[in-house]
């Protein structure tokens, strides 16, 4: 399925399984159902076919940053809300709220053949900014308590300049032992540009 919001610059589709994603004024909703998630366990040799989550993607051009803030409808351990780029099946990257177990903690997964799995900070209530950033092959995650001063989080890539520039970038909801999850992203916005410092709270 094609999605368009009118706060980004090119379309989105659907992956994974179906995350009955709506949107109505500038909020756009998500439902990840029961065990599903995106991981390649470290300790494991393939990617089950069957672990996945809800996907909404689109592949912006040149250099960007895509905000949302995400709330997360905590349920159960590791349910999470994320910003998400895509590369290819073995090279994607996940930057999330999440109930790590049992705390909201913004978490960050970097998949190159297998998925590695960092906790950052962990955060009061139920939301937080998040802020996926690009230039050549570099990507940036950064997070914000208010979307005014961003903590910077992480710096890397998942591939060559060629195929970094075509990543799919958007959104993703998981529930990976709970029963499903309700996700929501608001204050969606798109710079056309890479953030000036990345260490310096802009």
């Amino acid at each position: 399925m094609d999605v368009t919001l009118p706060e980004l610059p090119f379309p989105l589709r659907t992956y994974g399984p179906d995350g009955h994603w709506s949107y109505e004024d500038g909020v756009l909703t998500v439902w990840a159902g029961a065990r599903q998630d995106r991981f390649v366990p470290p300790t494991g040799e393939a990617l089950d076919p069957a672990s996945d989550a809800p996907r909404l993607l689109g592949a912006p051009e040149g250099d960007f940053q895509l905000i949302a803030r995400v709330t997360v409808g905590f349920g159960a351990a590791f349910d999470a809300g994320a910003l998400y780029v895509h590369v290819g099946e073995r090279a994607w990257a996940k930057f999330c709220l999440e109930n790590s177990p049992d705390v909201p903690t913004v978490c960050t997964v970097v998949t190159r053949g297998h998925s590695d799995d960092a906790n950052s900070f962990t955060v009061d209530g139920t939301s937080v900014w998040l802020r996926v950033s690009r230039t050549g092959r570099a990507i940036a995650f950064h997070a914000s308590r208010d979307g005014k001063k961003w903590i910077f989080i992480r710096l890397f890539t998942l591939g060559d300049e060629k195929e970094t520039s075509a990543a799919l970038v958007g959104f993703l909801a998981q529930s990976p032992v709970g029963e499903g999850c309700v996700t929501t992203f608001d204050h969606i916005e798109f710079r056309d540009s890479w953030p000036e410092g990345l260490r310096d709270g802009t």
